[in-house]
């Protein structure tokens, strides 16, 4: 039995999975031919179609937090999703750091709280998968630069918390480690909304900076081999 979702439409082996319902809209209309519904149960807006290049592609949001993003991602397992690309977003730590920056996921670090729900303790990392995570850095191109992200429960956070981590999001996490178990392959690009010493990223850049996310994550979770 499905926990979340209520489909109204099949769903694509692939899907691009993003927190916000809007954003869900957003890359709908920017990545999908003739985009379709294909949920709509508590505002957990997801799309199916097809991109330009004739692949099958759903978008679906997971709503706010690691544990609302674990069932929805358990659902879509049920649904017959075998890959997943997470285009979040993320507040970054050091002054190095721009709004609008990408950064291709390469660890999620765990902290206090739901971790422990996926067997994980504070400090415990998990990677996405390889494969995956090599063809959207590709895709990617020098748009993004590497980096290990802390999960919480909780924004903002204390930079104590995440040690070693470059930035902070609420849903990374989750999604790997709930796609590991699920034997779904997974990994993430996330836009750096916030950083220190800068105003945070206004609307307008921000829907750019997820829709140049978007045709990466597409385009890797259609291209079954690394070329170049």
């Amino acid at each position: 039995m499905l926990a979340r979702l209520r489909p109204t439409a099949p769903m694509a082996p692939a899907a691009i999975l993003v927190g916000d319902p809007g954003r869900a809209l957003l890359l709908a209309q920017e990545l999908l031919e003739k985009p379709k519904m294909s949920n709509h149960a508590r505002g957990l807006w997801g799309y199916t179609g097809r991109t330009g290049a004739g692949e099958e592609l759903t978008i679906q949001a997971t709503g706010m937090g690691g544990p609302s993003a674990a069932l929805v991602l358990t659902d879509l397992a049920k649904l017959g999703v075998k890959r997943v690309v997470r285009v979040g977003t993320c507040a970054a730590f050091g002054a190095e750091a721009r709004p609008g920056e990408l950064l291709l996921i390469e660890a999620a670090r765990a902290t206090a709280g739901s971790a422990a729900s996926f067997g994980l303790a504070a400090g415990d990392t998990v990677s996405p998968d390889q494969p995956l995570s090599e063809r959207l850095r590709v895709e990617l191109r020098t748009e993004a630069r590497a980096a290990t992200v802390a999960s919480l429960d909780t924004m903002p956070v204390d930079i104590a918390e995440a040690v070693g981590a470059a930035a902070s999001d609420m849903q990374t996490l989750a999604v790997l480690a709930r796609a590991g178990a699920l034997e779904i392959a997974a990994a993430a690009v996330l836009v750096v909304a916030e950083a220190e010493g800068h105003e945070r990223l206004d609307d307008a850049r921000m829907d750019l900076a997820a829709i140049r996310a978007g045709k990466a994550a597409a385009k890797a979770l259609s291209n079954p081999k690394v070329e170049g």
